[in-house]
């Protein structure tokens, strides 16, 4: 097999989910609706956090971060895909692939962090309330997010280092987008020094929040089982629901990802699983934040509210200078 330095390789052909010319524009219209749901919903919960005061706590400070975190993950994968279908290309570049193989694992992971940092909020505001306000004050919620911003950077940073010592192919087929495992799969030089890291920063980055995430929800179990009021079980239950719905999809996806590759071998069922995780996801989480959270829905209804009521004006005023 003929191969090539990485420092000579032009680039990668993107498969994607089909090669049925005839539903390219079905697909073109399928993921540009699911990305654009996407865009409103997550910058629509944004404003909404930062216009209302009755929403600058902890938890909508991560939640606006995480809203903002899902924005850039669609859209590192997303748009490379549309362009693709729309020209009926499938290249994408060397250091495009690179590029989106490392803004992939920046945002991915955070929102591993980002969760396991709502779930620490919740556990504090349920087991110890008293203490709410003086454990999670604003310097601690700015501190975990540029703590999680700093070790992923470096994470994804080190892992494109890695990447760039492997050879391929001349011809290189991935199946859905640029994704580190894909990467593996397709060097031609031993990528056992990758594997490694790989499994070390899975454990970092994987398996640590969700080892937070259990044990502050064991936590959180186990403080509702003592409480003997029924009306607090349902509101802390209910403060979590939200949460609880986002980790489900996130990691559900997430697991269902790796396990399709694992297990099969098909193309197309390990893209769809990856469509799931790095699309339908993010797409979800503003409508389970609003439809669960009547914070978030009064300050919706206060927003649309002020909005219509500018329109108004704004009417009103045009109409007096038409006369």
């Amino acid at each position: 097999m003929e191969v090539e330095n990485h420092t000579e390789h032009s680039g990668f052909l993107l498969l994607g989910l089909s090669g049925d010319l005839k539903l390219q524009p079905l697909l073109f219209g399928l993921f540009l609706s699911m990305y654009l749901v996407t865009m409103l919903g997550n910058l629509l919960i944004i404003l909404v956090i930062t216009s209302d005061s009755h929403l600058h706590t902890p938890m909508y400070f991560f939640l606006s971060i995480l809203s903002f975190v899902d924005i850039c993950f669609v859209s590192t994968t997303i748009p490379k895909m549309l362009v693709n279908i729309h020209t009926h290309s499938r290249d994408i570049s060397y250091r495009g692939c690179l590029t989106q193989v490392y803004f992939f694992m920046i945002f991915a992971g955070m929102d591993n962090f980002l969760l396991t940092a709502m779930a620490y909020d919740h556990f504090v505001a349920i087991c110890h309330p008293l203490h709410y306000m003086v454990i999670m004050n604003p310097r601690l919620c700015i501190l975990l997010v540029l703590i999680s911003w700093f070790i992923i950077f470096w994470v994804a940073s080190i892992h494109i280092l890695l990447i760039m010592r492997l050879t391929f192919s001349i011809v290189t087929e991935i199946p859905h987008f640029c994704e580190v495992t894909q990467i593996f799969k397709v060097a031609c030089s031993d990528t056992l020094i990758n594997n490694i890291y790989l499994y070390v920063t899975t454990a970092l980055v994987g398996v640590a929040p969700v080892a937070g995430i259990l044990y502050s929800y064991s936590q959180i179990v186990f403080s509702l089982m003592k409480m003997s009021s029924t009306a607090n079980k349902l509101k802390a239950f209910s403060t979590c629901g939200s949460h609880l719905c986002v980790v489900f999809f996130f990691y559900g996806t997430a697991f269902g990802v790796y396990l399709s590759s694992a297990v099969t071998h098909s193309s197309q069922s390990s893209s769809i699983a990856s469509v799931m995780y790095t699309v339908v996801t993010p797409m979800l989480n503003p409508f389970i934040y609003t439809l669960r959270n009547k914070d978030v829905k009064g300050a919706l209804e206060r927003l649309l509210s002020r909005a219509a009521s500018s329109l108004c004006w704004i009417v009103d005023l045009r109409t007096k200078w038409t006369l």
